[in-house]
């Protein structure tokens, strides 16, 4: 048990909520907010191809692209790509630090078996159709932050805890802190703070505990914070397309959806202020969590013209399992020196790791739906252009039967998604020239701001691609690269509005090569 400390008084901090491991909000629109993914040809258009068709991209778009096929292909998609995200604490004057994170990565890699009436057989009005059956990669979680600057010890990561240290008033509550160091199993909030030395238990002269207070921090602290992210969101799909009298095109698909994402965080806290123990404090958290779900899409293109088609889809939202691991280790340190009361036994550094925490839990994320124009320009290329509409307030977090006990938790969760987010509208364009065996393409996309209330930080995402392609004989090969830009606003954890907001400017380059054959 570690040993109190007699105080009378202590001026206090003031501040709220957590840095503990729970569900968020923010976690819903991580695997809500999808791009657009598929092959290079697909990726070289900005992923416009709703209504243009014969494109393997359509498996996760529109499926009745597949009944466009003429003949069979394989095909298979690598690609690198390069990040890098520009943090600093908004409103500050501190300069901007940069951090960076590159990927490799398969985009796509599938298979399409056409089938097709001959011209002189006229038996059927339904001319043809392909089933396809492929992965895509529709969501890069690749990226990493970096800040560094001053804040208040009103705005620290210390005084989030605050409310928690004051809800503590009986002798059970101080002896439940104790068995947390002593059985090393911790809530990831004051207990974590208590066993670090940074939160003590106030003795009164007659002897009884009367409260638990925080280390005293300076009126002035360093803070910075990194960031490292990983993973991506994948569709495994299989799906159908057929044509009608070569003018309706109807098809569905079947997704299989299969998630990873890591989040390393480091943020730490330094004082220099020699008036107090306090030094430094470091606190490194590791979240890993996997996910696998289901979704069903169904779509028609029209072909109004020769020259123009016209396209739409829908997708059910996903139904996904998901399962977290977290970990956590808070390092603080102390120096010799210093005027606040301090306990004897006060070490110059303390490490806490608790058991690693696995939970379990299901996200049902958005509903989906697509339209789009494509115009033809004969054998010269063509010009596309597509518009989706995502309802990020429509997703839910629900409990995992052996979980039943979080409801609440998750009630809340839920409550802050309807309110925090709104629909959005993606919109695409793309457009290919056609030079005899050559390709060119070039596209853009800009998906739309998430976020209900806060209109002066957009945070659209903006995608600009360009594309090159090569078809001789029974061989393809598409080169395409897609240079993202989009800002972020976040804070590391609450302090009841006091708490830094943290500007994150990203940038991420991403090539993708795509071989494949014609049979």
């Amino acid at each position: 048990m570690k040993k109190r400390i007699i105080w009378l008084s202590l001026a206090l901090v003031v501040g709220q909520a957590s840095h503990a491991f729970a569900q968020e909000a923010a976690d819903a629109l991580r695997y809500s907010r999808l791009q657009f993914g598929g092959p290079a040809r697909t990726q070289g258009i900005a992923g416009a191809n709703v209504a243009l068709g014969a494109d393997f991209g359509n498996l996760t778009s529109n499926p009745a692209g597949l009944g466009l096929f003429q003949k069979s292909e394989a095909h298979f998609t690598p690609g690198i790509g390069l990040g890098q995200g520009d943090g600093r604490i908004d409103g500050s004057t501190g300069a901007t630090q940069n951090e960076s994170k590159n990927s490799f990565h398969v985009a796509s890699a599938g298979l399409v078996f056409a089938n097709r009436l001959p011209d002189s057989d006229q038996s059927s009005e339904w001319r043809g159709g392909s089933f396809a059956l492929g992965f895509s990669r529709v969501a890069d979680f690749n990226t990493a932050s970096r800040y560094q600057g001053t804040i208040t010890n009103r705005q620290s990561f210390l005084a989030r805890l605050q409310p928690d240290a004051n809800s503590l008033h009986t002798q059970k509550d101080f002896n439940g802190l104790d068995d947390q160091v002593n059985n090393n199993d911790y809530d990831y909030r004051l207990g974590l703070a208590y066993g670090a030395y940074l939160a003590n238990i106030v003795t009164a002269r007659n002897g009884a505990d009367s409260a638990v207070v925080l280390r005293r921090q300076s009126s002035v602290l360093n803070q910075g914070e990194v960031i490292t992210n990983s993973g991506s969101v994948s569709n495994f799909d299989l799906g159908y397309g057929a044509s009608y009298r070569d003018r309706l095109y109807v098809g569905a698909a079947l997704g299989i959806v299969s998630s990873n994402y890591t989040q390393s965080r480091t943020l730490t806290e330094a004082d220099t202020d020699p008036a107090t123990h306090f030094t430094s404090l470091i606190d490194h958290t590791e979240l890993k969590t996997k996910s696998t779900g289901i979704n069903f899409r169904i779509g028609a293109i029209y072909r109004a013209a020769d020259f123009v088609r016209l396209g739409a889809s829908i997708q059910t939202p996903t139904y996904m399992r998901m399962s977290d691991t977290y970990s956590e280790q808070l390092t603080a340190n102390f120096s010799a020196t210093g005027t606040d009361r301090v306990p004897s036994d006060l070490p110059s550094t303390a490490t806490v790791s608790p058991l690693t925490n696995d939970f379990t839990y299901t996200l049902t994320t958005p509903f989906r739906a697509n339209g789009g124009v494509a115009i033809t320009l004969g054998k010269h290329g063509f010009l596309t252009g597509d518009a989706e509409y995502v309802g990020y307030n429509q997703a839910r977090f629900h409990t995992d039967v052996a979980n039943a006990d979080d409801d609440a938790h998750f009630a809340n969760v839920n409550a802050t998604i309807q309110t925090r987010y709104q629909n959005a509208l993606n919109l695409r364009f793309g457009a290919e020239g056609r030079f005899d065996v050559f390709r060119v393409r070039a596209g853009y996309a800009r998906y739309g701001d998430p976020y209900r209330d806060d209109k002066s930080n957009e945070q659209a995402q903006n995608f600009y691609t360009a594309g090159l392609g090569l078809r001789q004989g029974g061989f393809f090969i598409d080169a395409a690269a897609v240079y993202t830009t989009f800002t972020q606003y976040y804070s590391p954890y609450s302090v009841g509005g006091l708490e830094p907001v943290i500007n994150v400017a990203n940038t991420r380059y991403t090539t993708s090569i795509t071989a494949g054959f014609i049979f």
